[in-house]
């Protein structure tokens, strides 16, 4: 099926020297850029991300140290990225919670200020998820081959997701078991506020922290009753995009 396109719609990824949106670096990115008349352009760009790029990550990639000394840095190449992204629409596989945040990062480094929220993001991967069968039924026929015998009885389906998760640690090897990670990095999708997810939206649209020890509060009434928590998390080591937008909702609050 061809994409109904309004606006140029850019599929990207990204190799990196890790997988730390605030400390990792690009060190290649390609896009295919799809236009509503039908026209594709496809272009790959290798850069140097002026720190070293750990073994680890050259395992998984392939990039070494010595394949990106004479690339362009990509404070080089922003402004020039910048212009082939303006107008056009984002997708791409775990996008949004890696992708778009550390480009984001990369863009505010260079000083090229790219406003993320007025773009439409797909992630391809959110939408496999939503749309493929995610049952407890399912889960339970996928990692354990069994099937769920009285289902929806609160015993049989605490015992069945008890096993998918052990289940589940051994059949992915890089899936740390770990329960603090799991919970933090493998059990959420949200209404982000930020691309990183510390702010997000709760059910009634009302930006809350999602992190430490305000988590669940409005930001708006933090902000309020400990203004030295604005100073913490600027001084901290937060995304720049997060503190940009905590940064919008302060200034929004003071003008009210």
């Amino acid at each position: 099926m061809e994409l109904n396109l309004k606006n140029p719609l850019i599929f990207f990824d990204l190799e990196t020297t890790g997988t730390d949106t605030v400390h990792d670096r690009i060190v290649e990115i390609s896009y295919l850029k799809a236009f509503p008349n039908g026209k594709e352009e496809v272009r790959t760009k290798r850069l140097n991300p002026e720190m070293p790029i750990p073994p680890g990550a050259t395992a998984i990639h392939g990039i070494s140290d010595e394949d990106v000394k004479d690339c362009p840095t990509f404070r080089q190449i922003a402004k020039s990225l910048a212009d082939q992204m303006e107008g056009c629409d984002l997708a791409g596989f775990n996008s949004s919670r890696f992708d778009i945040p550390l480009l984001a990062e990369e863009f505010l480094r260079a000083g090229v200020d790219i406003d993320f929220s007025k773009r439409k993001m797909i992630d391809v991967q959110i939408i496999f998820h939503k749309k493929e069968q995610r049952t407890l039924e399912a889960a339970y026929k996928f990692y354990c081959n069994k099937t769920l015998v009285d289902a929806h009885s609160a015993e049989a389906d605490t015992l069945a997701t008890f096993e998918v998760l052990k289940a589940q640690l051994d059949r992915y090897p890089d899936l740390e078991n770990d329960m603090e990670k799991l919970a933090a990095e493998y059990s959420f999708f949200n209404n982000n506020v930020d691309l990183a997810g510390r702010i997000i939206k709760d059910e009634n649209g009302i930006e809350i922290f999602n992190f430490g020890k305000h988590k669940g509060k409005p930001v708006a009434q933090v902000l309020k009753s400990e203004p030295s928590f604005y100073a913490w998390m600027m001084d901290a080591d937060f995304p720049l995009n997060t503190k940009q937008a905590l940064t919008k909702i302060r200034l929004r609050e003071m003008n009210k």
